[in-house]
C-alpha cells in the first residue's frame, strides 16, 4: 500500500492584548511566546525522521501562519543542507485559511464583549452549524479539497501545511466521526501542535491520525 502523509500544523500564540477576534484580519503576528512555540515545533519536526522528510511546505496566507511556516522552513532547510538536499520553499494556499467569522475585529468574552450585545445574539442561534460565519461543512470541504489534491500530487510522500485550529480540527473530526459539526470547546489542537494524517493513495481513506504537541511546555 502506498500512502501519503499530511501534517497539519497550527500556528503559535498571537500577540492580541485587546482580545480581539482577529479571524482573517492583517497585522496579527506571533507574540514573543508564539515565536518560541514556532521554533520549538520547527526543531521537533526537523529532528523527527518521520517528519523531516517532508517534500513540500504549504501555509495559510495570514501573518501568524506565515511566521510559523518561516520557522519550520528554516529548521527543515538546515536539516536538508546537511544531507545535500535542495531547500524547500513555502507555497501559500487560501483553502487552509482561518474560518470566516462575523465577529471579526470585535472583543469576545471580555467585559462588554460583542457576544452579549443585543444585535449580535441572532448570530448565536445555532452553535452546531455554526451560525456566526463559515459553516463547519464549508470549512471541511475546502480543507478536504486541499488535502486530497496533495495526496494525489505527492503519492508516497510527506507534506506539511500550516493552518489554524478550526480548519484542522473540523477536517479531522469529519474523518474520525463522519461529520464536520462539533463542539468547539472539545477541540484537541494546541498552539503549534502537529496533526499528521496518513492516507491510502488508492482509496484516499485515512490509515492513521497522530498528534504531537511539542510546544505545550513553552512559556
Amino acid at each position: 500500500m502506498t500512502t501519503t502523509k499530511v501534517s497539519l500544523v497550527r500556528h503559535g500564540e498571537v500577540f492580541n492584548p485587546e482580545h480581539v477576534l482577529y479571524e482573517r484580519l492583517p497585522d496579527f503576528h506571533l507574540s514573543t511566546r508564539g515565536q518560541r512555540m514556532a521554533r520549538a515545533t520547527a526543531q521537533y519536526i526537523a529532528q523527527q525522521p518521520t517528519l523531516n522528510n517532508a517534500v513540500a511546505l504549504f501555509s495559510s496566507p495570514l501573518d501568524r501562519t506565515c511566521e510559523t511556516s518561516d520557522a519550520i522552513l528554516e529548521a527543515l532547510n538546515e536539516e536538508r543542507e546537511k544531507h545535500g538536499e535542495d531547500p524547500l520553499t513555502v507555497t501559500l494556499d487560501d483553502r487552509i485559511i482561518e474560518a470566516g467569522n462575523e465577529f471579526r475585529g470585535k472583543r469576545i468574552g471580555h467585559g462588554d464583549g460583542a457576544v452579549w450585545r443585543r444585535n449580535n445574539i441572532k448570530l448565536l442561534h445555532n452553535l452546531w452549524k455554526p451560525s456566526w460565519g463559515e459553516t463547519y461543512q464549508q470549512i471541511a470541504q475546502r480543507v478536504g479539497d486541499f488535502v486530497y489534491e496533495k495526496v494525489d500530487e505527492y503519492p508516497g510522500e510527506h507534506i506539511i501545511a500550516i493552518s489554524h485550529e478550526s480548519p484542522i480540527w473540523t477536517f479531522r473530526h469529519l474523518l474520525e466521526k463522519g461529520r464536520a459539526e462539533h463542539n468547539m470547546m472539545m477541540r484537541h489542537t494546541g498552539l503549534a501542535s502537529i496533526t499528521t494524517i496518513t492516507f491510502d493513495n488508492a482509496t484516499k481513506l485515512p490509515v492513521s491520525i497522530e498528534y504531537a504537541d511539542p510546544a505545550a511546555a513553552v512559556i
